[in-house]
C-alpha cells in the first residue's frame, strides 16, 4: 500500500503563488507515476498535471506555464509549484499515486483563490 499526504492549501489572492506538497510512504518503489488532480466547486475532479519516475511530465492545458510539478526522490515527496493563481484554480487538489494494478489517492487540501 502507499499512503499520501498533500499539504501546502490555503487561501491567497489571484496572482499569488501557492506551493503544494504531496509525501509519500509504504510501497513507494511500486509507484510508476504522480499526480495532482483538482476538484472545483460543483464539478468533477480533473487532472492538473503528473510526473513519472523518470521525471517526465505532463499539465493540463489551463495551467501550462503556470504550475510546475516535481520531485524530491530523497524525501518522497511531489510538490506542485503554482503561480499566478486564477479563481478558477480554486478546488480541492487530491495527489495521486499511480501502480501497475491500482492507485491511491490522498485526503486533499483546498486551495481557494480570491478575486
Amino acid at each position: 500500500q502507499v499512503q499520501l499526504v498533500e499539504s501546502g492549501g490555503g487561501l491567497v489572492q489571484a496572482g499569488g503563488s501557492l506551493r503544494l506538497s504531496c509525501a509519500a510512504s509504504g510501497s513507494i518503489f511500486s509507484i510508476n507515476a504522480v499526480g495532482w488532480y483538482r476538484q472545483p466547486p460543483g464539478k468533477q475532479r480533473e487532472l492538473v498535471a503528473t510526473i513519472t519516475t523518470s521525471g517526465s511530465t505532463n499539465y493540463a492545458d489551463s495551467v501550462k506555464g503556470r504550475f510546475t510539478i516535481s520531485k524530491d526522490n530523497a524525501k518522497n515527496t511531489v510538490y506542485l509549484q503554482m503561480n499566478s493563481l486564477k479563481p478558477e484554480d480554486t478546488a480541492v487538489y487530491y495527489c495521486n499515486a499511480e501502480l501497475t494494478w491500482t492507485n491511491y489517492w490522498g485526503q486533499g487540501t483546498q486551495v481557494t483563490i480570491s478575486s
